[in-house]
Formats: structure tokens, C-alpha cells, sequence
């Protein structure tokens, strides 16, 4: 049965299912809507057995560009959330992307444009990152809002390169995450669409059970590494980092002058990603 979503679509391509974040006009910035529809795609596609692989992308310019900022926070009209509330909200991101990382499926995350802060987030909790060479990709948010409210980085990169990234904010090419291990493959971005369906197909040419068997093993090597808690971890971090005091000037500068300038004003000292 399908099922209308006003946030993403869906198509069936032989055993592959295609789920397209369709925000465009807002970089398909990750509203609460569209985080609950692609959940609830994932969960239909991996309910039927004659899906063997879920690609996820983005329509228009870009992949991701992060989590959609509400207006009425940053217009101080709603009460500070306390700290233990702030907790809850931060470590419910890493239980709804555990949907993407848990699906018995395998799932890639097709990337181009730009994939920012929640963008992360979402890609990094899929099995297979493939990247358009020229996306822009990273959470430069660390340098004023907090920490990843989920963290998949040191998993994908290690320790070094996790800290290069979360501890200047700059964001890489696509190119650059291909080489550093934060996806699997970088191409042109016209041959994106073609380079990913054709490593869906031949995902597909195994049988359902088989991969489901061993996408298992594999992610249960990783929990042995301690993911599941990370992810608690994280989302702890991220609402402490957000009592740090340059958190708390950028949140009122964020509702004087209004997201565009107040990101312009951070980033002012920081030039180009390096």
C-alpha cells in the first residue's frame, strides 16, 4: 500500500525503494514532519520483503541542510526548556536516526549540494555514504550552538579526523570525505543518480535474508564499540554545550538579527573551510 507524504516521496525501482526528502526550497532542512515521514517510510520499506536496499536524497540543491530552526524559539516568545528537558529533546535525535541505522535493509545515503549539522546526522546513521565530489559537508554549528546532538563521526573517521572537524566547524568536499573514510565513493554530481542506483542494483542482486544477515553482524560489531551509548552521550553533551556562554549570546543574537546574520557574523572570523 502507498502511502502519501507531504514531506518526502517515494518509488519503487525493482527491489529498491527511493525515499527523496522534498523540502527544496528550504535545503530540506529536517522539520519535525519530515523527520517523522522518512521514519515511517524507512519502516514501510523495510516491512516489505520484496525491498532489499532504501536509497535517501534530497530534491533540488542539496542533500540536507540541517534541522529547521522554529521561529518562535528564536523569537523568545516560548519558555527556555530546562536542562532535563533539553536532555530528553537532545538524546530523542539519536533514538529516531537509530531507525535508519537499525533497518534490516541496507540504506544509502545518496549526497550532493550541501549536507550541514542534521544533514550529518541523518547520512552518517545510513550504511553507505556516496557523495557528490563537489557537496560541502559538515557541522559547523560546534562553533556556536552546542555539540552533535547524535555522534556517528569517530565511527566513520576516528578520533583525528572526528576532532579536525567538531572542534573548527569547517566543512569538507565531498571529494575530501571520500578520501578521510566519511563516505564510501565521491563522482561528478551528474553521474550521482546513475553511480548510486547502480550500486543499489547490484546490492539487490543478493537475496533479502542474506543481506539482512549481514548488515546485522556488521552493525552488532559496532555496538560492541559502544554506538548506542555514544549516542546518549552525545545527546547529553550537545544540551550542556548549549549552557556555554557564546551558546547563549548566538541564541540572542540568533533572535535579534535573525538566522542569516547571525550565522554570517560567527563564520566572519573563520574565512573559508580549510
Amino acid at each position: 500500500m502507498t502511502t502519501s507524504y507531504s514531506t518526502v516521496e517515494t518509488e519503487r525501482i525493482g527491489h529498491i525503494e527511493r525515499i527523496t526528502l522534498n523540502r527544496p526550497e528550504k535545503h530540506n532542512a529536517l522539520s519535525s514532519q519530515l523527520q517523522e515521514e522518512l521514519i515511517d517510510a524507512v519502516h514501510a520499506a523495510e516491512r516489505d520483503t520484496d525491498v532489499r536496499v532504501i536509497i535517501v536524497r534530497g530534491a533540488g540543491r542539496s542533500f540536507c541542510a540541517g534541522y529547521d530552526i522554529d521561529p518562535r524559539n528564536r523569537s523568545g516568545t516560548q519558555p527556555p526548556l530546562t536542562l532535563e528537558e533539553d536532555v530528553a529533546l537532545t538524546i530523542s535525535f539519536g533514538q529516531r536516526w537509530a531507525h535508519v541505522w537499525n533497518c534490516r535493509v541496507p540504506v544509502i545515503a545518496q549526497v550532493h549540494g550541501y549536507c550541514i549539522a542534521g544533514g550529518t546526522d541523518l547520512a552518517l546513521h545510513c550504511d553507505l555514504v556516496v557523495v557528490a565530489d563537489d557537496a560541502e559537508i559538515g557541522f559547523p554549528p560546534v562553533r556556536s550552538m552546542g555539540a552533535p546532538p547524535t555522534h556517528m563521526w569517530v565511527y566513520h573517521v576516528g578520533p583525528q579526523w572526528s576532532k579536525r572537524l567538531l572542534l573548527t566547524g569547517d566543512t569538507i568536499s565531498g571529494s575530501k570525505a571520500a578520501e578521510i573514510g566519511l563516505a564510501v565513493e565521491a563522482v561528478p554530481a551528474a553521474e550521482l543518480e546513475e553511480h548510486v542506483l547502480a550500486l543499489a542494483h547490484r546490492i539487490a542482486n543478493i537475496g533479502h535474508d542474506l543481506l539482512v544477515h549481514n548488515k546485522r553482524v556488521i552493525n552488532l560489531g559496532v555496538e560492541l564499540m559502544g554506538r548506542s551509548q555514544m549516542q546518549v552521550l552525545a545527546g547529553i553533551h550537545d544540551a550542556l554545550a548549549h549552557q556555554a556562554p557564546e551558546a547563549i549570546a548566538y541564541s540572542a543574537l540568533l533572535r535579534d538579527q535573525g538566522l542569516r546574520a547571525a550565522v554570517a557574523e560567527r563564520d566572519a572570523k573563520f574565512g573559508r573551510s580549510g
